[in-house]
């Protein structure tokens, strides 16, 4: 391959949607880094259900080629002409963007703004599966539900966690711990149930069975803040009896039903969060993922978090992206799924 070329994982025809992405391996012109755009080699990715969604989202006409894949962890090989934040060499780690090409490829160009230091205590593989989750989260506790980061001002606070065993609750139920709240977590199966006890948990209760009697059972009245990363339709009569009045509740999916009555009546603050807003609209407030990020590299390797990696697969190839696919699509996933570099050649 010249230096000019570059090897890519991505698929043209959106395919068959309830399957894995028909990608294909493809040489293409290799980025130039400008403006506040990092050149990084890849180095390890993890795979994501917005990964899925670009796809269920493109047009069955649309044939041009898309690459996904968000999380990345890497080494920078070039900056462009105004980045000041990293230099050559650094090993990085990061979401990227829905409004850019993914980092299934050799390189990925990406804004340094929205970029942080790789943990130094964790392996590519181990940092990889780390960034869009947690972003999502600080961005949701401490953005969107305004959540104290003092523990002290969190003392005898509950927040529910609907979904605590998945990539995003995983790395949710650290993070209220580390700032002070009670967590209870919600898990179907015994085994996603151990995963959420394991990362911190104080209570696991099921979403599949009445929410409101089984907090009632632990002596919880209602709760301060809940942050659902499941279908909120499904939830939104119990969180309109277990949200405590003036509480807050943030969902990372779109209701496609009525918001619970219960809202109005209790003062309820209700809020989204999408982890690429701040990259699609440039916001003025952008180089806050990089500052995330940075907090969440010195939170892991003070020993305060850990990575979610669950499912590890090596080398970056075809075959490996399939198997990670579709173990994405039962949703059944706990914690994260990487794929390690190198590239197959």
């Amino acid at each position: 391959m010249s230096q000019e070329k570059m090897k890519a994982l991505g698929f043209y025809a959106p395919g068959d949607r309830s399957k894995s992405p028909e990608f294909e391996s493809v040489e293409i012109d290799r980025p130039v880094p400008t403006g506040r755009n990092l050149l990084v080699e890849v180095r390890a990715i993890s795979v994501n259900p917005t990964d899925l969604r670009t796809r269920d989202a493109k047009k069955d006409n649309d044939d041009s080629l898309t690459i996904v894949g968000r999380d990345v962890a890497g080494v920078v090989v070039g900056t462009g002409e105004n980045c000041s934040l990293f230099k050559t060499g650094d090993e990085v780690f990061y979401a990227g963007t829905s409004a850019a090409p993914g980092g299934q490829s050799e390189l990925h160009l990406v804004d340094e703004r929205i970029v942080g230091k790789k943990p130094q205590s964790l392996d590519f593989a181990q940092a990889a599966a780390m960034p869009l989750t947690s972003l999502t989260v600080c961005e949701a506790l401490f953005d969107r539900l305004g959540i104290s980061r003092t523990a002290a001002d969190n003392s005898g606070k509950t927040i529910l966690i609907i979904g605590a065993a998945g990539g995003v609750g995983s790395a949710a139920t650290q993070i209220a711990k580390l700032v002070g709240l009670q967590v209870v977590g919600t898990a179907s199966r015994k085994e996603t149930a151990e995963w959420a006890r394991e990362y911190g948990a104080d209570h696991v209760i099921n979403h599949r069975e009445p929410i409101p009697e089984q907090l009632k059972e632990l002596g919880l009245d209602g709760v301060q803040y809940i942050f659902c990363m499941t279908n909120i339709d499904d939830h939104m009569e119990a969180m309109g009896k277990v949200i405590l009045p003036q509480g807050k509740v943030c969902s990372i999916l779109p209701a496609q039903k009525p918001i619970s009555i219960a809202f109005f009546s209790k003062s309820v603050t209700f809020v989204y969060e999408l982890m690429y807003t701040r990259s699609i609209y440039q916001t003025e407030d952008m180089i806050e993922q990089h500052h995330y990020l940075n907090d969440l590299a010195d939170w892991i390797d003070e020993g305060k978090m850990r990575s979610t990696l669950n499912k590890h697969f090596k080398p970056i190839n075809i075959e490996n992206l399939k198997q990670a696919y579709d173990q994405l699509l039962t949703g059944k996933t706990i914690g994260k799924i990487v794929i390690e570099g190198p590239f197959e050649q």
